[in-house]
């Protein structure tokens, strides 16, 4: 039994919520259970010094977590002058996931910068930030696509989600919350498009090293709930800002 009561392959309640914010371009806050993060899209009219004259724009993404995002309060990175490995390879996770649906040709010499800030923590936050995230780059686009700036099917070619699954009391589930991270014999986050194309795979024995069976059996309870993801995603951009 999961701590929750939720089935082996039942996902926490998702919700998201756009337009949330009054000056981002785009803007979602999105929620997996009690996991919330505010994803908010800006466009800019820079580049990296590499990028420069090159024809082809940029999509990157900054994470962190707010401080009474967690049980007890955690110091703000900002004070201790530089940010934490963990927080390093989110953002960079992120920005990778976004890149790989996006033609960054398309998108002109232009960057478009998405800010994913935890406001509570129970588990799953990159995932629950690059799903959210993608939805406040569509809306950017859209809002670029009203000024005649791009065509957001051009730029965007395909939806990208991203869920957790692991190995908890012996048994695949998906979407774990904090109590069944923390104790879970194998971690694992996937992330995959629309069309079912993988963009990465994270996943870590916490004791004794799983096996291939195992995962694959992890891989087919995400890919379940990335599509289930993907079609509310394609349902809220469905709707008006």
């Amino acid at each position: 039994m999961r701590p929750s009561g939720r089935k082996t392959d039942k996902m926490r309640a998702v919700s998201f919520d756009r337009n949330v914010s009054k000056h981002a371009e785009g803007s979602c806050l999105v929620k997996f259970g009690d996991t919330h993060v505010l994803c908010t899209a800006s466009l800019e009219e820079r580049l990296p010094p590499w990028l420069r004259n090159s024809g082809k724009g940029w999509v990157t993404a900054e994470y962190g977590m707010l401080p009474r995002s967690t049980g007890d309060r955690m110091r703000r990175e900002a004070t201790s002058g530089k940010q934490g490995g963990r927080t390093l390879e989110i953002q960079r996770l992120i920005g990778r996931s976004l890149r790989a649906v996006v033609d960054l040709e398309a998108l002109g010499e232009r960057q478009i910068t998405v800010d994913c800030d935890v406001i509570q923590a129970d588990g799953g936050t990159r995932t629950a930030a690059i799903t959210g995230a993608w939805i406040a780059l569509h809306d950017c686009l859209k809002w670029m696509e009203a000024r005649s700036m791009v065509k957001v099917d051009r730029v965007l070619k395909d939806h990208v989600a991203a869920v957790s699954c692991g190995i908890f009391a012996s048994q695949p589930v998906i979407d774990l919350d904090y109590l069944e991270d923390s104790a879970a014999e194998t971690d694992a986050n996937f992330v995959m498009t629309g069309s079912g194309g993988i963009v990465e795979i994270q996943g870590t024995a916490e004791g004794a090293p799983f096996s291939q069976e195992q995962l694959l059996e992890l891989m087919e309870l995400a890919k379940t709930g990335i599509a289930d993801l993907v079609a509310m995603q394609k349902v809220t951009v469905a709707g008006p800002l």
